[in-house]
């Protein structure tokens, strides 16, 4: 049985590498050939683990593995063993949950006792919502380590790309960046930049809304920059993109197009008027 255990836990450490102990989880440790140092016992809050016979291992942040070879190393420098084999198994984890935040349709902790993939976790949260932007950031239990995973529209993709998260991990789910549409579209307003590579161009954000107007003057059109607190313009050859004798352009975050009518051909708008539309417009069109 005992073999069996020490197959058993090799195994679980091969699975869970990337697990680290934690204070409050329930180990078992296994001492092979030695059944009376065999124990079930919590990690204390300091990170310990107190051996039947040898005192404190701190096995905090350590994998199961690693930690069974911190145990041997104890056995052996107390001279209680010559050639100590040991297996752990976390047969509880404390922080048996993870945090997921931002822009899904139910934040919270949702718990979890093994790896999951992070779209597992998104699923268990709802989902993204429609605001949500694609790069979502993961950040591990202990080591705080940052691992970034892009939610791909791509159902191959995104399977393919999918990484675990663990028990105590959070997830962060920021929102995604607005650009506008003004002026003489079939529906102007906010539109949230979600296609898969978390951008929109200029000629996908006029398709978004609608198009322009038989009455727009697409060759007049400008481009307003956020910068700072104020908005800064430039001529936006909109007309040219659509006739496919300029290259389409990316947009950034809060930028602003506007289309002017054909009766304002020669009125002058500056950038700043512009800007103080955005509050009538529709936010958030999908």
């Amino acid at each position: 049985m005992l073999a069996t255990l020490l197959v058993m836990g090799g195994a679980a450490s091969a699975q869970k590498e990337s697990l680290l102990i934690g204070p409050g989880d329930m180990l078992h440790v296994v001492v092979f050939d030695t059944p009376e140092l065999e124990q079930h016992a919590r990690v204390t809050d300091a990170g310990d683990f107190n051996l039947v016979m040898g005192g404190p291992v701190h096995v905090a942040d350590l994998t199961p593995a690693e930690a069974a070879r911190k145990v041997e190393e104890t056995l052996k420098g107390a001279q209680l063993l010559n050639h100590p084999r040991v297996a752990i198994i976390v047969e509880e984890y404390a922080t048996a949950k993870v945090s997921v935040l931002g822009e899904v349709k139910a934040p919270g902790a949702y718990a979890i006792n093994t790896p999951r993939t992070v779209l597992d976790v998104l699923t268990l949260a709802g989902g993204l919502v429609p605001t949500a932007d694609r790069k979502v950031m993961i950040e591990r239990r202990g080591t705080k380590e940052r691992v970034p995973y892009y939610v791909s529209n791509n159902a191959d993709a995104a399977l393919d790309t999918a990484v675990m998260v663990n028990p105590g991990d959070s997830i962060i789910v920021p929102k995604a960046g607005i650009v506008y549409v003004l002026g003489d579209v079939a529906h102007p307003g906010a539109y949230v930049m979600m296609n898969n590579e978390s951008q929109l161009t200029v000629l996908q954000l006029i398709a978004r809304a609608g198009g322009t107007n038989i009455s727009a003057v697409p060759s007049h059109a400008k481009l307003i920059h956020k910068k700072d607190n104020s908005y800064v313009e430039e001529a936006l050859p909109l007309s040219a993109m659509q006739k496919g004798n300029r290259a389409d352009m990316a947009l950034q975050t809060d930028d602003i197009i506007w289309v002017p009518f054909s009766y304002l051909r020669h009125f002058a708008t500056n950038a700043n008027q512009v800007a103080a539309s955005i509050g009538a417009a529709a936010i958030y069109q999908f």
